[in-house]
């Protein structure tokens, strides 16, 4: 069988941009014992994938020019040959960002079928685990709790805040443009967003927060952290999830150590990789909360594997709404 593959055109130094990526023909691998051949259905583009591209991510080694790009996938099975899987079954793993491929069954994870295949790249897939890990297994928040977050309008900042709010905090955004915070107030449900890219947006969130926070979850870097570290609380707990805006340079992220020191803050490092065997947890817990509405999935997706290397150019520059996805089949 013939698929459409998008792979490296060339190695990436820098941010990664469309012109990196090239779309190629090629034939499916056989399908051996123990594998799954899959119609792909929805690709996932995360942030962490340029990293990955430049050999500076945890999850694993840079790909090569041509080789399988890393990424993971809501597929349906069409032959399998594994036991407990079956033609039909939807399923996520990694196959690359193609539309055919053949998926180990190890490495396969069969969806819940109650809730939309592509929410399992965005609420219930590793975005929304690892806003349930830094949330509830690290920072522990509760009610009472005034919890604030940056890159609130994507995926990850996203659940975060409303899964706080769901456990009784109030929960502030930080987010890039008036379209992002609105996303954030309006859908979100968030308490209110600041708009980082707007002169004395720190102004407006000592207005807002007087006290300070105390809980703060970083997903950008030092230009968000260094001012949000400064209003914590004594005793303030901080998660650092990601930090974005260190990705695609060589710029190094910095902590104010001092800052840290005087706040006594409990500071916590989030590898989302460590909560993968409680996955079917978080799912069992977030999917009632999904179907009900209580959870929102906002999904900034383009139609084709034609699109994926624009789309991911796009993600890289900040300019997605929601989780960034690739729509490549329909469910048969």
């Amino acid at each position: 069988m013939k698929s459409l593959e998008v792979v490296l055109a060339r190695p990436v130094a820098d941010m990664p941009v469309a012109a990196d990526f090239h779309v190629v023909e090629r034939e499916t691998d056989a399908v051996a014992q123990g594998q799954l051949l899959v119609r792909v259905l929805d690709l996932s583009l995360d942030p962490y994938i340029g990293s990955r591209l430049r050999g500076r991510h945890l999850g694993g080694a840079a790909p090569t020019v041509g080789g399988r790009l890393p990424g993971e996938c809501v597929a349906q099975v069409l032959e399998s040959k594994a036991e407990g899987f079956a033609p039909g079954d939807i399923v996520a793993g990694e196959v690359g960002w193609s539309e055919y491929g053949v998926l180990d069954a190890g490495k396969a994870r069969k969806l819940d079928p109650r809730a939309e295949p592509s929410a399992h790249l965005s609420v219930l897939g590793m975005p929304g685990l690892t806003a349930w890990a830094g949330v509830t297994q690290l920072a522990k928040v509760g009610s009472g709790d005034i919890f604030t977050v940056d890159a609130a309008a994507g995926p990850v900042g996203g659940v975060a805040g409303q899964l706080a709010r769901l456990l009784g905090a109030k929960a502030y955004g930080i987010a890039g443009g008036a379209e992002k915070c609105a996303l954030v107030r309006d859908v979100y449900g968030f308490d209110d967003c600041f708009d980082y890219r707007v002169e004395g947006w720190t102004d407006r969130v000592a207005e807002a927060l007087p006290e300070g926070q105390t809980v703060h979850f970083e997903n950008v870097g030092a230009s968000v952290l260094t001012p949000m570290l400064q209003r914590l609380r004594v005793g303030g707990r901080i998660v650092l999830c990601g930090l974005a805006e260190h990705y695609q340079n060589s710029t190094p992220a910095t902590l104010p150590v001092g800052t840290v020191i005087g706040k006594r803050a409990h500071v916590h490092g989030l590898v989302v990789y460590d909560f993968y065997p409680r996955w079917a947890e978080w799912i069992e817990l977030a999917t009632p909360w999904v179907l009900s509405g209580q959870l929102k999935v906002v999904e900034d997706a383009v139609q084709g594997l034609d699109k994926a290397a624009a789309h991911f150019e796009r993600l890289m520059r900040g300019q997605n709404q929601g989780k960034a996805l690739v729509k490549i089949a329909a469910r048969a």
